[in-house]
């Protein structure tokens, strides 16, 4: 069975076009057994085939790495550790924080922190509104955390003067008339997720610059 999943892991991130080693690869397979394994009594996620887990939840945070920056990131509603575990394990010199509001879900994140020996990723537990943090983060992602506007709204104390947000969207048409004052799209991009038949596509925006103090 692993290795169906490795050799599917591996074509789709040959399909994408990103690097990613032999050890990070088996860091995400070792992070999908352990999703597969805990999914049964937390819940964490609606997908319970590990094969389809690939697809959906490995290489559809993969698909973004393209399009993302080196820095500070803030996974907004990162449930079971998506996109932003996933991405940790992909750009170990980047730095991840992963907030969530459900303690169970937080609770299989860190124990994957700590099993996959990653040392680029901090759990919280907290509602985003209410979360403050330290320094001001790069980027800002989230993954069907909720609609863009909201988004941008919930997360504006926390993103850094020269920060972005990245949402990870289906089809966004309908949520860009709901942007705040202030902030604004930049980029809606198409994304190809191998294996993935459902629209896929990321929204880049910004926040005018004294908005974000």
């Amino acid at each position: 069975m692993r290795m169906n999943l490795a050799e599917e892991l591996q074509r789709g991130i040959a399909q994408l076009g990103i690097a990613l080693d032999v050890d990070a690869q088996g860091k995400l397979l070792d992070y999908l057994a352990l999703l597969h394994k805990w999914n049964k009594v937390y819940n964490l996620t609606a997908i319970r085939d590990p094969q389809q887990m690939v697809s959906n939840h490995l290489l559809d945070s993969l698909a973004v790495m393209p399009h993302l920056w080196a820095g500070r990131w803030l996974d907004v509603g990162s449930g079971a550790g998506l996109p932003g575990l996933v991405l940790a394990v992909a750009q170990p010199g980047w730095q991840f924080t992963l907030l969530d509001s459900n303690s169970k879900k937080t609770s299989f994140v860190q124990q994957a922190v700590i099993e996959l020996g990653l040392r680029n990723v901090s759990v919280h537990c907290a509602r985003v509104e209410e979360w403050q943090a330290v320094e001001r983060f790069d980027g800002i992602i989230s993954r069907a955390f909720s609609e863009l506007g909201e988004f941008l709204r919930c997360t504006r104390h926390l993103v850094a003067p020269h920060g972005c947000w990245v949402a990870m969207k289906g089809a966004p048409q309908q949520e860009l008339a709901g942007v705040p004052d202030g902030c604004r799209v930049e980029r809606v991009i198409p994304l190809q997720v191998p294996g993935l038949l459902a629209a896929r596509s990321l929204v880049i925006a910004t926040c005018d610059r004294d908005k974000t103090t």
